[in-house]
This record gives C-alpha cells, structure tokens and sequence, in this order.
C-alpha cells in the first residue's frame, strides 16, 4: 500500500491537519474494492483530490477516468449525457451518442455536485448502482456498465432528504464509505503552509518576486474563517501576486483583501411550515398554484354566501357577513378587462343581479328569494386546461403575435409552438 507521504507528493497536498490525513488513508484504504464512496465537505476544500487519489491506486487506473459535474449539466440534458441516447430521441439527437457510464465501463466515473442530481435521474443513477444496467434515452434496450463511481457533494444530504430533493435509498448506496473533507479554518496550523507553497507557485508563474508575509499577517491570516476554503486562499494569493508592489505584506494590507467582517449577503434558511422550492419546478406551475388558489376560495367564497342568501333573511344578516357578501357579489370586484390572465369566460358572478346585494337598511328580501340560485361549482383544475386556456388568452391578447406570446407567457417560442400544435390552436 502506497504511504501517505508518497500520495500528499505526488497530488501537491500540503498539510498535515489529522482530519485531512485521515480522509486521505482512507482513499487509499478503499481504492483497491469497488465500493461506493461519497466525499463530503464544503465547497473549495479540495473534494477532487480524493477520487483521483482512489482511481490512482485502484486495479482500474489504467481505464478511463471521468468527471462529471452534475450542477453544470442542464436538467433537460443530463440523462443523455449519463446515459447516452438514440439517433431521433428528442428534437435535435440527430445520432446515436454514448454516455459517460458507457464510455467509462471498467474505469472510474467522479460525480461532482451529485446532490445537485435530478429526481429522475437519481432513479437511474440507483439502477446503475445496484445492478450495473442502464438504457439509453429512446431506447428500450438494456446495456451494461461496469464502473466504480465516487460521487461528492457539499450539500447537507440528510436536510436533502428531508426536504424530498434526495432519495433516501441512493444515499445509502453512494455513502457505503464516506470520506469527510476539513474546511480550511480548522486547519490552522496548515494555512501558512499553503499561503507559502500558492506564492512560490506564482511568483513562478508570472515572474515576479515571492510575496513574503509578517507576523502579524501570518496571526490575521490563521484566524481569518475563509468560507471559501482553499480555493479563496489560492485566488488571495494570486491577486495579491499580481497587484502589490510591495512584496512585504503586513496584516493592514491583508485586510484590504479579506477583511475580518465581510458584508457578505446572509443566507437565511427557513423553517417550520416554510414552502420549499422544491415543491414547485418552474416558475409556471407557481403562477397555475397561484391562480388555482385564487379561484378556488373565490368559489368557497360565492359557495357560502349562496347558501346564506337561500336559507337565511336579510336580518338575519352580521354585519361581517354583509360586507363579505357586497365584497364577492358586486360588479366592482369582477374583472373587466377580457384582455387580462385573470379574466375568466365561465365566471359565475354575473348570476348574482344587483337585488341579491345585502345593504344596512331593512329593505325587503323578498325578491332574492324567488330568485333561483345555483351552487357555484369548482372550475376545472386540469393542469392541460388551465395551460390551454392561458395560451388561448394570450394569443388573443397580443392578436396572434406568438413571440409577444410566449414572453407574456414567459416560455420560450419553441415550447409555445409545441403547446399550439399540442391543444390544436393552429387556426
């Protein structure tokens, strides 16, 4: 088994903090099995180094070695480049193409950001994990794949499963040896080590004399938090490489660059019955919540009120009661504007005539009650009718103009010609 020292030299990892030492005897450990591993730790710690560190020294160094990172890849696109697809499988797969598990059989296969996966594709991802197959998108044939797969994430996964973003049962497959990466902050004693190695590097790189700290700088630099980890640490140094005259620098200077109390916008995490963005996939179906909500206690609302106005009288009336029956049933509230998203055709508000509306003096209600009412009954909640219907409104609003359409409509113009052809709203 290859020693640590020898791995630290031949991946430039400088450090010598006992978490980092112990995720890195673990890469060599595991590197030999074909277990799943998952990396945890925060962004910027140097995740990549433990995949490779496990490729490296396992049986299948000599095979591909891929890294995919899963947040970069597009939601719409990210099956196909996993799993490949079929010549014709969607508008623009104009030849068959081969996925990363495909192309990686018998390596290694590294997915970067894996918390950032889709709900779907974790499905596939779970097949791949527990049985080695696959299929392609369009395809209905079954291939297999025989890949070691590290995966890394600086998401809090059991929060993810929590909030329904992660399976549960994936997690389990991927964590079989969970390898915990240190943010920089808790290596104190290693944030000289790195500043100097980062300064030799690019005083080289760019042939300018080596950035030499004093003490005071190396006390602010070891207890500054850096919530960017060794990534902000190399670009600190990078900066300060290219712009300081003075290759001296003192912790005055230093605090130009990284001041001690950043005012970095807050992240503010909710709680308790907080909706999640999760439950809603597009800013469409935000809008559809929002007006499905708006007409259905609109339709409470006229529910109510009608049976008020059949089985009770006029005195028997709370004040309340009047001002929320005049609020629903007058001409006032309805919208008029057949132009509007919001204007409905099968409104059902004009079936109240003006003599239904309860005033504060004591008028007779004898007139409303050989008035007929019917029970205002919920409007159809399909999705497709809701969808087609705001389409329809606003084709007509914009006469016909698709492109002023589909950006009232905020969707694209191909997405608004495929929903055209779709409900036949060609004519």
């Amino acid at each position: 088994m290859t020693d640590l020292q020898s791995i630290k030299t031949r991946f430039g990892i400088i450090g010598n903090f006992p978490a980092l030492n112990r995720a890195l005897e673990k890469s060599i450990q595991v590197a030999p099995t074909d277990i799943s591993v998952l990396v945890m730790g925060e962004s910027g710690v140097g995740k990549e180094f433990i995949p490779k560190i496990i490729h490296s020294e396992s049986r299948r160094k000599h095979q591909p070695y891929i890294v995919v990172n899963c947040g970069a890849i597009p939601e719409g696109t990210i099956d196909s480049e996993l799993f490949g697809h079929e010549k014709g499988a969607f508008t623009g797969a104009t030849s068959t193409r081969k996925g990363y598990f495909e192309v990686a059989d018998g390596g290694t296969i590294f997915l970067d950001e894996v918390g950032e996966l889709p709900l779907q594709t974790q499905v596939r991802l779970l097949r791949v994990l527990e049985s080695g197959e696959f299929m392609k998108v369009g395809s209905s044939q079954i291939q297999k794949t025989n890949v070691r797969i590290v995966a890394a994430t600086n998401v809090n996964m059991l929060n993810a499963i929590g909030d329904g973003r992660f399976r549960e049962d994936l997690y389990y497959r991927l964590n079989t040896v969970q390898i915990d990466m240190p943010p920089l902050r808790e290596r104190k004693g290693d944030i000289h080590l790195l500043y100097r190695k980062f300064a030799i590097d690019f005083a080289e790189k760019y042939r300018m004399p080596e950035l030499v700290l004093t003490d005071d700088a190396v006390n602010y630099l070891e207890n500054y938090p850096f919530p960017g980890n060794v990534r902000q640490l190399r670009n600190l140094v990078e900066q300060m490489t290219v712009v300081e005259q003075n290759r001296t620098i003192n912790s005055v200077k230093l605090a130009e660059y990284i001041p001690m109390q950043a005012n970095l916008p807050a992240l503010v995490h909710k709680t308790g019955n907080a909706v999640s963005n999760s439950e809603f996939n597009s800013e469409r179906e935000i809008m559809y919540k929002i007006l499905f909500d708006m007409r259905n206690d609109l339709n409470d609302l006229k529910s109510l009120t009608s049976e008020l106005i059949k089985n009770r009288g006029n005195s028997d009336f709370s004040n309340q009661e009047k001002n929320l029956i005049n609020r629903v049933f007058t001409p006032e509230t309805q919208v008029q504007n057949t132009n509007s998203l919001l204007y409905f055709e099968n409104s059902n508000a004009n079936q109240f005539p003006n003599s239904t509306i309860i005033s504060d003096g004591h008028e007779s209600f004898d007139e409303a009650e050989d008035v007929e009412i019917e029970e205002t009954k919920p409007d159809s909640l399909s999705l497709q009718n809701n969808e087609r219907e705001l389409i329809v409104k606003a084709l007509e609003k914009h006469k016909g103009r698709r492109n002023k359409a589909a950006d009232e409509l905020g969707i694209s113009q191909r997405t608004l010609y495929r929903k055209i052809k779709q409900y036949n709203l060609e004519d």
